[in-house]
Order: C-alpha cells, then sequence, then structure tokens
C-alpha cells in the first residue's frame, strides 16, 4: 500500500502550484465560529497532523475560543474545546448533536452502520442499545461475569510469576491486550481466542482491523480525491479487514448455533451471543434482530471494550512506574486495605479511594479515545451564540477539555490526590472529564470497563513489586504517544516484577 504521506505531499504540491494564496470562502449572513484560513479542496486538512487531538489544540489555542469551525477537506467541523461548549452539545442540546457520520469505511467495517457505536439515532438505534446495556453492560451483569475477571486476572499474575522467576521483563502492553481481550472474547463470545495459531491469527486480524480504522479515509473528507484511496490500496485492505471479522464472527454464531441443536443449552454459559439468539428467538423487540445485527453487535462489545481499556491500563501503570512515590502510596494504600487476603472482590476496591484517584487522573492525561467519536448535527442550531449548520460534524477534544488551566491546576501534571477531595467523575455528568463521553451517545459501557480495569490494577499492585528493567529510571521512561485507534504509548511499557510476599 502507498503511504497515504507521499500521496498527500504529490497533491498538495498540485494545489500550490495552481494557487499558493488562501481561499477565502464565500461571504455569508450567519455569525459562524472562528475558524482558520483554509486552501481549496483540502481546507484546513494540511494543519492537522498525525496527533489530530494536539493540532485541534494548538489551532484553537491560537483562535482563543472554546469553538472553532474548521473543514476536513469538504466537511465543515465543529470543534469544541471547553467543559461549557461540550455540555451545550452533550446535553443542553444534545438531541439536536446526536448523530453519527454517514463514513464509508464505517459502513464497510460495522456491517452497515448496524453498531450502537455508529448507527444513525433513532428507532433502531434505541432499541440495539437498550439490547446490549441489558444483556451486557448492566451492573448485574458485570457482577454476573465477575469469575471470568478474577480467572483471567489470576491467569496474567501467572504468566508474570513465571517471567519472574526467569528474571525476564513484562510487556505490558501484550499483557493488558491479552488479558482485556480475553475477558470480553469469554463474556461476549463464550471463548477466547488467544492461544495457538489460531490466536496469531485472530490478533493479527484485529491489529489490521485498529489500523485501518485510526487511519484518515480521504473520500470520507475530499470525495474528489477518492482515486487516491483506490491506488494507494486502502480501499481493498478495508474489504479485506471487514471480511476477515465478518468470518470469525460468523464461526462464533454458527458454533453457538451448533451447540444449541445438539446439547440444547444445558449448562452453557449465558454469555452475549447466547442471549442474543435467544433474543432473537422470542421475536419480542421493535427491530429484526438477523445474523448482520448480531454480528455488528458482537463486534462492537469486542472493539468498544478491548483497545480502550488496554490502553488505559498501560497509560496508568506508565505514569505511576514515572511517579515513584505515587507508586509506593497506592500500592501501600491496596495492600492495607487488603491486610492479606487472597481474593479481592468490589467492596474491596471501593475502599481504595487512591486507586480510583490514579485511575481518573490516567483517564484525564491519556483518554483512549481523546476527540471521542464524533457527532454529527442533525438541524441547524445555534451553539454559544454561533450558527451551526445541519450536517456540521463535531469533534469535541476531551483531550483539551481535560487540560484546560481554568478548571485544573497544573494540568499537565500526574497528579492523582486532586480528585481525592472533589466530586468530579468521568461517567459523563462532569463536562471537564469526558473520556466515555456524554448525554445520548455517551459510551454505554463504562461500568464494565472501569470494574474490569480497576480490578485489574488492583491486583498487579497488590501481587508485585515492580521497576523499570536494567536500572532505568523514571526519566528515561517514553511518554510520547502513537496515532491509531485509541492513543497509545509509543513504545510498549516493559518492567520488571518482584512477588509480594505477605
Amino acid at each position: 500500500m502507498i503511504p497515504l504521506v507521499y500521496v498527500l505531499a504529490f497533491v498538495l504540491l498540485l494545489l500550490f502550484i495552481l494557487k499558493t494564496l488562501y481561499f477565502n470562502p464565500p461571504t455569508t449572513n450567519k455569525n459562524l465560529p472562528p475558524s482558520p484560513p483554509t486552501l481549496p479542496v483540502i481546507g484546513n486538512l494540511h494543519q492537522l497532523g498525525p496527533l489530530i487531538h494536539h493540532s485541534l489544540h494548538s489551532l484553537s489555542q491560537k483562535l482563543g475560543g472554546p469553538l472553532m469551525l474548521i473543514h476536513v477537506g469538504s466537511v465543515p467541523t465543529l470543534v469544541v474545546s471547553s467543559a461549557e461548549a461540550a455540555s451545550e452539545i452533550m446535553k443542553t442540546q444534545d438531541i439536536k448533536f446526536a448523530n453519527r457520520p454517514n463514513v464509508k469505511m464505517w459502513k464497510i467495517l460495522f456491517r452497515e452502520l448496524k453498531e450502537v457505536t455508529v448507527a444513525p439515532y433513532g428507532e433502531y438505534w434505541r432499541q440495539v442499545k437498550s439490547i446490549m446495556t441489558l444483556h451486557l453492560l448492566s451492573n448485574k451483569k458485570v457482577e454476573d461475569n465477575r469469575d471470568i475477571r478474577e480467572e483471567e486476572i489470576a491467569a496474567a499474575v501467572e504468566k508474570i510469576n513465571k517471567l519472574s522467576s526467569r528474571s525476564e521483563p513484562v510487556d505490558m502492553r501484550e499483557l493488558f491486550e491479552t488479558f482485556t481481550s480475553d475477558v470480553v472474547c469469554r463474556v461476549t463470545f463464550g471463548r477466547k481466542y488467544s492461544e495457538g495459531e489460531s490466536g496469531k491469527k485472530f490478533k493479527k486480524m484485529l491489529d489490521e482491523f485498529f489500523e485501518v480504522l485510526g487511519a484518515l479515509n480521504l473520500e470520507d473528507c475530499i470525495p474528489q480525491l477518492a482515486w487516491v484511496d483506490r491506488l494507494r490500496g486502502f480501499n481493498v485492505k478495508v474489504e479485506r479487514v471487514a471480511n476477515d471479522f465478518d468470518e470469525v464472527l460468523d464461526e462464533v454464531v454458527e458454533e453457538r448455533l451448533r451447540i444449541l441443536s445438539t446439547e440444547g443449552g444445558d449448562g452453557i454459559r449465558e454469555d452475549f451471543v447466547g442471549m442474543l439468539l435467544k433474543v432473537q428467538k422470542d421475536d419480542k423487540i421493535g427491530v429484526t434482530l438477523d445474523r448482520q445485527v448480531i454480528k455488528a453487535l458482537l463486534m462492537d462489545a469486542y472493539v468498544a471494550g478491548t483497545d480502550t481499556s488496554s490502553t488505559l491500563l498501560e497509560w496508568a501503570f506508565a505514569e505511576l512506574l514515572k511517579h515513584p512515590s505515587i507508586l509506593k502510596k497506592v500500592q501501600d494504600e491496596v495492600r492495607t486495605v487488603l491486610k492479606g487476603k487472597q481474593v479481592i472482590n468490589q467492596d474491596d476496591i471501593t475502599n481504595m479511594k487512591y486507586l480510583k484517584a490514579v485511575m481518573k487522573e490516567a483517564l484525564r492525561l491519556h483518554p483512549p479515545l481523546p476527540t471521542l467519536v464524533p457527532r454529527v448535527a442533525r438541524q441547524d442550531a445555534k451553539v454559544m451564540g454561533y450558527d451551526v449548520a445541519k450536517g456540521t460534524r463535531v469533534i469535541i477534544n476531551a483531550w483539551t477539555i481535560a487540560r484546560d488551566p481554568k478548571v485544573w491546576d497544573d494540568p499537565n501534571e500526574f497528579r492523582p490526590e486532586r480528585f481525592l477531595d472533589s466530586s468530579i467523575d468521568f461517567k459523563g455528568r462532569d463536562f471537564s472529564l469526558i473520556p466515555f463521553g456524554s448525554g445520548r451517545r455517551g459510551c454505554p459501557g463504562v461500568a464494565f470497563a472501569m470494574t474490569t480495569n480497576e480490578s485489574m490494577l488492583a491486583n498487579l499492585l497488590y501481587n508485585f513489586d515492580w521497576a523499570l528493567p536494567n536500572g532505568g529510571k523514571e526519566d528515561d521512561l517514553d511518554m510520547t504517544e502513537q496515532i491509531g485507534f485509541t492513543v497509545r504509548k509509543n513504545t510498549p511499557l516493559l518492567v520488571t516484577a518482584k512477588p509480594f510476599s505477605v
């Protein structure tokens, strides 16, 4: 596949040859948000680097306001950079901005936009969101799946013990990716896909899936350059990745149907795929739960619940290694609360106030999806005095909002203490901290994700003492970002573990 940067450089060169002066958009009597100058055809695309949240932050800082209108190619895009503006979009006028973009790549990857995350706002979306929440993400379901979390945490602890006994470092990225994938696969599909040759094939497929999902799709923003995506082989790759994932999901459904037909379902754990087939059979909901919809919901559960959680866990752990005094403080809390217990339950974690503050601070500094999932205006609206036209795409820069010096003291510092006497939470009610979004299109999986993440972190802090390999110092730790579907650490976190004796 031809690297996109070369193709864009060629296209930009042609544009500058044709016209070197900035393009002035036609005048209008509407009161539009502040806008940086644009170029013909590409709009402000040339001002957006690989880490788009940084580029948008820089542009909005120059314009000095909470709202900014840019053009990503031909797509007018409202950039939201303050808690007040985010509240206006996701609370006050939530229903006006409840749609998702109709992106061709998403239609291919996400079963014609049948997934909850990307489905258009309407009755279908309400029904399938209700199904997913009730049968997978409710507090009761999270509690019902506690044994799966505990078993997979125990497997991770055993893996670390083996590496420690051989004096080998632990690749925390690989550990967290395997752990989150195994938990979500077992809860969703009824089995895990991390072992043997099939596990390697599954991981390769997922890596490619997240790679294309995080890539720039030129056709979406500049229809005139659709040929570029074809030239660089991007369209072919998207189709192949979508087909590969579709085959896996078909196997999951077929395997469960075979079991149900031969064994009648007796003794089978009530996982998400089983519940979906049961709902399909009962046929008591307002939408047709056909094979495509079932596969879309299975994909949504997996995609939304894996890469985001493993990314957050790696950032949280990296920050702890970067700040040894904070690491000691949270470890002391965990070990004091547990007092020699062998099994950690949710009541124990509820009493770990500092651990919860660590997770909040990690979410503040390192939201896995720093610009959230884009929204689209369903109708003309007026936001903070500015006119926003129907069809305008909306990007909420949660990364910028969570580093606003008007809200946060020393916003770029990792300081979990800021949350100990604060009521600010990440569940969508406080718009200064919105890593999971808010309103109708907020992530419904907050309880599932954070219960899993907090349980894993508490167990690792309880069972091991941690250090950087080869006597490494915290100042040597690479904390730069890598672009993708989620924003990961640029380099995987390698650490050494020493088992802790109670």
